[in-house]
């Protein structure tokens, strides 16, 4: 059985924050909010919880997977960044987009593009988000909660428990969010192409 943390959204309750980053260190699987829906993460590192959140979500692992990071300095350590790519994504950043870039040797190879060796790096723009990144004090691996036969991601936390309760160790309640895929940026070939618009402006980057 899941445990079920009811957050504040813009205040979030500092040992709650504790508790569900024990639960991450812990191995297990947490859904959680950002600013473009419900996500499901777990431990950079850890392949067994890798694996749970393939099942849960029914995708392989060619998946694109995404680093949450906390910060800029964060994102460098985990992807090859240039002067002008870094100034356009402090520039934007936090906020709904993806980044797709080079991974650097930090980042474990099963979560990156197989043929491409990138990976997605995003730094989320949810005061609960960015408290988990910064009590773990590294990127969470993540994925959009988006349910096998579904073409939407999760928003309901009540139906979320439902539904998972029994195959995730966490699921934290951040309020009801509307479903806002993030933009997504190409920037590992040293230029910008956008793959996706969602919820974020992509003209900075057009």
């Amino acid at each position: 059985m899941s445990q079920f943390f009811y957050v504040h959204p813009d205040n979030p309750q500092v040992r709650l924050i504790k508790q569900a980053c024990e639960i991450i260190k812990a191995g297990e699987v947490i859904v959680y909010p950002t600013d473009s829906g419900y996500a499901i993460g777990c431990q950079m590192e850890n392949k067994k919880a890798l694996e749970q959140i393939c099942r849960i979500r029914d995708i392989g692992k060619d998946h694109n997977f995404t680093l949450m990071c906390r910060d800029m300095s964060e994102l460098s350590v985990y992807a090859r960044v240039d002067n002008a790519a870094f100034r356009q994504i402090k520039n934007n950043t936090p906020g709904p987009y993806t980044f797709v870039l080079k991974a650097t040797k930090e980042v474990p190879k099963r979560l990156q593009n197989p043929k491409r060796k990138t990976i997605g790096i995003r730094v989320p723009n949810n005061p609960i988000a960015l408290a988990l990144l910064e009590e773990l004090g590294e990127p969470l691996m993540s994925t959009t909660l988006i349910l096998p036969n579904a073409s939407m991601a999760e928003t309901d936390p009540e139906e979320i428990r439902d539904k998972l309760e029994k195959l995730v160790g966490l699921i934290i309640h951040g309020g009801y969010l509307g479903e806002q895929p993030t933009t997504v940026i190409d920037m590992s070939e040293g230029g910008t192409d956008v793959i996706r618009v969602g919820n974020g402006d992509p003209s900075p980057f057009e």
